[in-house]
């Protein structure tokens, strides 16, 4: 069995009627890992998960979740996941620890045990303070946290999050982006769809893009973003009357087309030396800069290159 990876796909295709979700998706989480799945609306990520997750069985191809295979095991593999949806999925009616105290009797623990759990996870996730409380009557941040916590009582080896930052604000996103970090260097493996790049960028240890059913590119976020070649460089003169001639400099270490965005220059350049060369030539032509910066393709940019779509 492979112990180097908790989850791999080998030609996942999936069809709903005439439309086919998966077209042969290829998948390898390492163990211990954060693999960020990621591509535009419809482009499958969530019926990757629904099938790795044994929610639906792929009509071609094959999966395996610790080493379990998602339609021969499916039981087994339910034994070792943890899945948290889009949105919240705690009952409004009952209080924070009521809802983990459900989730641990019908995952078969007893109501001490359940109990135990429960008040783990709520301190865990600071969420003691509320415990007794409806969740219905919980913030956007706190209901995430709850339905993570949900997710948890079972302690699973491997975690399914389906854009788990869908509505919330910076704050409860970085939060999140905490518990992530917490829970792989527990061990746990987490699979990650999202659509906030960012969100791929800071957690991810490795990317997976996908666009109509297919995988289009796999890397961590520096390949993919080396995989998009020139830097960009921005310019902002000190003087704006000095705009045109700044843009003339810069048109000439330029690699591609040059961007005049309000007093703002930006262009992109392909030679390592471009900041250097740029510098000097401003200083040749006496032209004094107010703002100066050389930096990589951000993943946003990746993304657009490699689909065509802003996510």
């Amino acid at each position: 069995m492979d112990t180097t990876h908790a989850i791999v796909a080998e030609g996942l295709v999936k069809r709903f009627g005439d439309t086919t979700a998966l077209s042969g998706v290829d998948l390898a989480v390492r163990t211990g890992t954060v693999l960020g799945l990621l591509g535009p609306n419809g482009a499958g990520k969530t019926t990757a998960v629904r099938v790795l997750s044994t929610l639906i069985r792929p009509d071609a191809g094959h999966a395996t979740v610790g080493g379990f295979d998602v339609v021969r095991q499916s039981h087994q593999v339910r034994t070792l996941i943890g899945l948290t949806g889009q949105y919240a999925s705690v009952d409004e009616t009952l209080n924070g620890t009521e809802n983990l105290i459900m989730i641990g009797r019908l995952l078969g623990l007893s109501r001490p045990d359940s109990r135990a759990r429960a008040r783990e996870l709520l301190a865990r996730f600071d969420l003691l303070d509320a415990a007794d409380r409806a969740a219905g009557k919980y913030s956007g941040g706190m209901r995430r946290r709850l339905d993570l916590a949900a997710s948890l009582v079972g302690n699973p080896r491997l975690l399914f999050l389906d854009e788990p930052t869908t509505g919330l604000d910076p704050r409860s996103r970085n939060e999140v982006w905490d518990i992530v970090r917490d829970l792989v260097s527990d061990g746990v493996t987490v699979l990650l769809t999202t659509q906030y790049l960012d969100e791929a960028d800071r957690v991810a240890d490795e990317i997976v893009v996908i666009d109509h059913g297919r995988v289009i590119a796999t890397g961590s976020p520096e390949q993919l973003k080396a995989r998009t070649g020139a830097q960009t460089v921005t310019v902002r003169p000190a003087a704006p009357e000095d705009l045109e001639k700044v843009t003339a400099v810069v048109r000439q270490i330029a690699a591609g087309e040059v961007d005049v965005r309000g007093d703002l220059v930006v262009a992109p350049v392909a030679d390592p030396g471009a900041l250097t060369h740029l510098v000097r030539r401003l200083d040749d032509a006496g032209l004094t800069v107010a703002e100066l910066a050389l930096r990589s393709p951000s993943l946003d940019e990746v993304f657009l290159s490699l689909t065509g779509v802003v996510a």
